[in-house]
């Protein structure tokens, strides 16, 4: 390898370069033995010389010169003249003797000392990776699924070097690797003094990206580490977590891989996140959507969330429910880091004394634990509890535990528990508590900091938030007294953060609830002296402006005038201290929308994919790598599903729901999605369900077939100026449902509906199908022959090969089926199973969502078909190039996303999908 550029990584382990000592001699009997002792990295290196006979001889050593109390430490043979100590403890230094016997007697040689790792330095490795033809220092590289890697760290001579991991083997600097899955391969190097150090490469198996949106979702709070610069890492309530990467000023998400696959999509509700200051590479994670879901999840990582394990915690969370960006509720104690404490939602406060292995009800609180009718009764879905901790400290890693802790409580807590306050005290590290009298009671504390000189800054508002109406106050505190520093009753207090001390202390208060853009408009007030004067620094200021739920507010504690808080995405300026400063929206990496729907044109079209999600609607994209701008600006709504003709892909009709007043639309564009309409009319149905679950297909312009949830379909021939239905059966709504529509692309008179029988329990599925362009629709008995298993609208997929007239593709939750002939009949795969753990319903499904795309270059089938699913009990994206004879995986443990929920296929480009994981907003492959 050619590049030669030194860098400085962490070395593992302590070593010592090699300092022979002069000889030391002894002699007696007629003998002269003179010993020398070297220091390595892992040893003592002992030589001696020998004039004269002697008979035997013994090793000693001792850890001062006084030769009384040495110990023996081997007898090696008469003729030995080396020995190697490898029992010593690393910075110790050693003295050693020879006793040799002659015939006369036995004797002594002089003694010789030497430090076991004192001396050596380690060599710091470079990492290197070639990953697509050219040379990047790097640890890390993201490679096409068959494609290989060369992993080349430097130095490139001077020691040895040994490897494990991703099939590496053998002592080459150099290694080629072709590794089928997500792996990290660790490099040794020791050098000629025999010092080691390891670095790590991650390589990560295909590649998945973002489409950019712009956000999208809510961001719950950031976490900013106290002692690293620019180590930060933010909270999401649909999905998941990320981590900011500097160098490319993007976010990146830490929550995809292993522990967040098809069964674990509820741990993409992220409730806090700790870090250890004592170590930049340790992170905690609470996880749990919802507390009706069950327990949470404490997710620990030590390499920033890179990979995680996780244990299982006593007390439900929730990352979803209301509260959800007060906190933080889990925090590290600075000075004793295996050391934790999580304020609970419905069962108090919880301690772990083992770096969160396992945990404890700190009882002397309170050991109330709610029931779910004590949550129903304080008139909310959520229960908020214990809302965060705080240490009363200023000291990092003494060793010692922080013994003066805070806990503020919230108002239904405080009630079901029989507490007398809603800010409680300890000075014994947690053992006992003491409730502190505060100026406002029956009031949430969202969040409460310390600043350096021990003054708290604390913030009431009415309401758990998000986005609470107010009345809110802040107070400061010093422990002992309360002092007011800003009232509103009409808006609510969310984040707050300071920076400095005393009367010149810096604080960032969000106020949160606010919207709009005008004169006077308050979204960040902020004071430089501790909170006797403010100034607003966002509304009408240069740059984006943010509005709503500013529940979150973080000051850089390496740069005053670098100031964040939560929104869609993070909202940062870097000159908070101008007059005007200047402030941005960064979502780069951050894309947070829940993907209802997502639909794909045939080769050739001005558009690439469209993409239907929940809270903004539905877009067009032209370019995956920009914000898209074609939409039919629904504003505040659900978009379910999309299609478009397929001999004239310009024309598309998307529908959903308005969530403002919960009505149900239909938009059309006959232009590629430049302009929209509402269509004229609407079926019956459509007003009364707007769940989203519903489909619509396109036969030809102004041609299509709607079915909305619970409904019987109907076609309209006129662009939607009126509406017929179908002959299709009705369908109950015991659980939500509608029938899937799709059309056949390559004879659009043949129209195909398939209803999945609603849930597990419910009726088995059955497929329609129409030759008059959807008017009117035929049982298929061969889908009633064929035993499809009953299940949810969105755990079941229809799709058709868009090169072959009448060949369906069907997953009905736990199987997979194809027919050939229209849907007359049909085959199951036997590749497909669910897997279920002992329940009737499957903990993961075997086929849940399927598409085809453009085929593999001289492949024997006329598309590439994806399935979403277990085969072997693997779950994940299955592919097959052969018609459905064999299939390979096609994502790997490091891109789960939580789950896969809806999914299509590329028509121009093989091996690209479009996915939605939980959250996770679109992703595609490439």
């Amino acid at each position: 390898m050619r590049i030669l550029i030194p860098g400085l990584l962490l070395a593992f382990g302590a070593s010592t370069a090699p300092l022979a000592l002069a000889q030391s001699c002894g002699s007696g009997g007629g003998a002269t033995v003179c010993l020398t002792a070297t220091g390595t990295a892992t040893n003592v290196q002992l030589g001696w010389t020998v004039s004269g006979n002697v008979t035997s001889l013994e090793i000693y050593r001792d850890t001062d010169a006084d030769p009384s109390g040495r110990t023996r430490i081997a007898v090696p043979g008469s003729t030995a003249r080396s020995y190697t100590d490898a029992a010593g403890s690393i910075g110790t230094r050693y003295w050693y003797w020879v006793k040799f016997t002659t015939n006369a007697g036995s004797y002594n040689s002089g003694s010789a000392n030497a430090t076991l790792g004192a001396n050596c330095t380690p060599t710091a490795i470079t990492p290197y990776i070639n990953a697509n033809g050219a040379w990047t220092q790097t640890a890390s590289a993201t490679i096409k699924t068959g494609a290989s890697a060369i992993l080349g760290p430097q130095p490139s001579s001077g020691g040895m070097w040994s490897w494990s991991g991703c099939g590496t083997a053998g002592a080459a600097r150099e290694q080629t690797i072709q590794p089928p899955a997500a792996c990290t391969a660790t490099a040794t190097y020791t050098n000629s003094c025999g010092a080691k150090t390891q670095q790590a490469f991650s390589i990560k198996v295909g590649n998945w990206t973002s489409a950019k949106w712009g956000g999208g979702g809510y961001v719950t709070g950031i976490i900013v580490h106290p002692t690293t610069p620019n180590l930060m890492y933010v909270r999401t309530d649909v999905g998941g977590a990320y981590r900011w990467h500097q160098a490319t000023s993007t976010w990146v998400p830490i929550t995809d891989g292993a522990g967040f696959g098809a069964a674990e999509a509820t741990f993409h509700g992220v409730e806090s996140i700790a870090v250890d200051p004592n170590n930049d590479q340790r992170v905690y994670m609470g996880a749990g959507m919802y507390t009706s879901a069950g327990n949470g999840r404490l997710y620990i990582s030590s390499n920033r969330g890179d990979s995680w394990t996780y244990v299982g915690l006593p007390f439900p969370l929730g990352g979803n429910n209301p509260g959800r960006a007060i906190g933080e509720r889990l925090m590290v104690d600075p000075n004793k880091p295996s050391t934790l404490f999580y304020g609970s939602r419905t069962a108090g406060l919880w301690k772990s004394a083992d770096s969160g292995l396992t945990w404890a009800q700190v009882t002397s609180l309170s050991s109330a634990k709610l029931t779910q009718d004590q949550v129903n009764a304080l008139g909310g879905t959520s229960a908020i509890g214990v809302e965060t901790i705080v240490y009363d400290t200023g000291t990092k890693g003494s060793g010692t535990a922080t013994q003066t802790i805070y806990a503020p409580i919230a108002p239904d807590y405080v009630q079901t528990a029989g507490l007398g306050s809603n800010l409680y005290k300890s000075t014994n590290g947690g053992t006992s508590w003491t409730a502190i009298s505060t100026p406002i009671s029956g009031y949430h504390i969202p969040h409460m900091v310390r600043a350096a000189d021990g003054m708290f800054y604390v913030v009431f508002t009415r309401d758990a938030g998000p986005g609470s109406a107010g009345p809110a106050r802040l107070y400061k505190f010093d422990g002992s007294n309360w002092t007011l520093l800003r009232s509103d009753d009409s808006v609510g207090y969310g984040g707050v953060s300071v920076y400095g001390t005393g009367a010149t202390t810096r604080i960032a208060l969000g106020v949160t609830n606010t919207w709009g853009n005008f004169p006077g408009q308050r979204i960040l007030q902020l004071s430089d002296d501790a909170g006797r004067n403010w100034r607003e620094i966002e509304a009408m200021t240069p740059g984006d402006v943010s509005w709503g739920w500013i529940d979150d507010v973080e000051i850089d504690p390496f740069n005053r005038d670098h100031i964040m808080h939560v929104s869609g995405g993070v909202m940062q300026t870097s000159n908070a201290s101008s007059a005007t400063p200047t402030w941005a929206l960064t979502v780069n990496g951050i894309e947070e929308t829940a993907v209802l729907g997502v639909a794909t044109p045939p080769a050739g079209a001005t558009y690439t994919v469209i993409n239907s999600s929940g809270d903004v609607g539905t877009w067009v994209h032209t370019d995956l790598t920009t914000k898209p701008t074609l939409t039919p600006g629904t504003d505040w709504s659900n978009g379910f599903a999309a299609d478009m003709a397929w001999s004239d892909p310009q024309y598309m009709a998307t529908i959903g729901v308005y969530l403002g007043n919960n009505t149900g639309f239909g938009m059309w564009s006959g232009d590629g999605g430049k302009t929209w309409a509402k269509f004229a009319t609407y079926p019956a149905g459509v007003a009364g369900n707007t769940g989203t679950e519903a489909s619509i297909a396109i036969t030809g312009r102004n041609k299509a077939i709607w079915a909305p949830g619970n409904s019987v379909p109907s076609y309209t021939l006129d662009n939607g100026a009126t509406w017929v239905p179908t002959n299709l059966p009705a369908i109950n709504s015991v659980f939500p449902r509608a029938y899937h529509l799709v059309a056949d692309r390559k004879n659009p008179n043949k129209v195909y509906a398939y209803d999945s029988g609603g849930h597990w329990w419910g009726t088995p599925g059955k497929v329609y199908v129409s030759t008059d362009g959807g008017r009117t629709f035929t049982l298929s008995q061969g889908s009633v022959n064929a035993g499809l298993a009953p299940n949810y609208f969105g755990n079941t997929s229809l799709a058709v090969n868009p090169n072959v007239e009448g060949e369906l593709w069907l997953a009905d939750g736990n199987a997979v089926y194809r027919s050939t002939d229209s849907g007359a009949s049909w085959t199951k795969l036997s590749h497909f199973a669910s897997i279920f753990t002992g329940n009737p319903w499957p903990q993961v499904q075997g086929a849940s969502a399927i598409a085809l795309g453009k085929a593999k270059a001289g492949a024997p089938y006329s598309a590439a078909v994806y399935v979403v699913g277990v085969i072997s009990g693997v779950w994940g994206v299955h592919r097959s190039d052969d018609g459905g004879a064999t299939w390979t995986r096609f994502n790997d443990d490091a891109h789960q996303f939580g789950g896969i929920g809806v999914m299509a296929a590329d028509q121009s480009i093989y091996g690209r999908i479009y996915i939605s994981g939980t959250g996770r907003g679109m992703l595609y492959s490439n």
